[in-house]
């Protein structure tokens, strides 16, 4: 079990070291039956789920700065990314496909919208295909700041898989998919209908 000292007690403190420690949330194995693992395994797993929350801490400092960078907000930004992803592939995004990309209502799209073509983050045309349908881009500039900055930043993961074997890249896949399907909400009562 992690000894208090391992648990920071000071405001504005990573949370990474003892927190996630599985005798620190679970002492009584009521969540977890451990009882078949040595005591190294339960450190070893303990140790994994402490990277995982320094990942998680990671990655949410990295999407605050992403967001104070750019002076947007998180389906703003999911909207962008998005708008970059169909630029690189040739294809006419539309004001449906990015509110069902972002599950949002067609209103709260419309709103999204008229937010960033104000701030010159997009623009509305003519779909080339479909009289009804609007096309919508990302501005030249707001697409090369994005790359310039957030981009090449969110890009650093790839070097970090790079550095892996191949088997071991594999192991990960596997693990980050067991992973998301243990903890998967869709079918808990407790979580609701907005899961």
């Amino acid at each position: 079990m992690s000894s208090p000292e391992e648990i920071p007690e000071e405001a504005g403190t990573p949370v990474s070291a003892g927190i996630y420690d599985l005798d620190a949330n679970d002492p009584h194995q009521e969540l977890v039956d451990r009882s078949d693992l040595s005591e190294a395994d339960i450190q070893q797993i303990s140790n994994l789920m402490a990277a995982l929350g320094r990942l998680r801490e990671a990655e949410q400092r990295l999407s605050d700065a992403s967001l104070r960078y750019m002076k947007l907000n998180r389906s703003d930004m999911s909207a962008l990314h998005y708008l970059i992803v169909c630029a690189n592939h040739g294809v006419i995004a539309t004001p449906g496909a990015i509110a069902s990309r972002l599950n949002i209502s067609t209103a709260s799209t419309t709103k999204l919208l008229d937010r960033l073509e104000r701030a010159g983050h997009v623009t509305r045309g003519a779909h080339p295909s479909d009289r009804r349908a609007l096309a919508i881009a990302i501005t030249p500039e707001t697409h090369e700041a994005a790359m310039r900055t957030v981009g090449r930043q969110q890009a650093k993961r790839f070097l970090a898989a790079a550095r892996l074997s191949p088997p071991e890249r594999e192991s990960v896949i596997r693990f980050l998919d067991d992973m998301a399907q243990e903890i998967e909400v869709a079918d808990e009562a407790w979580a609701g209908s907005g899961a």
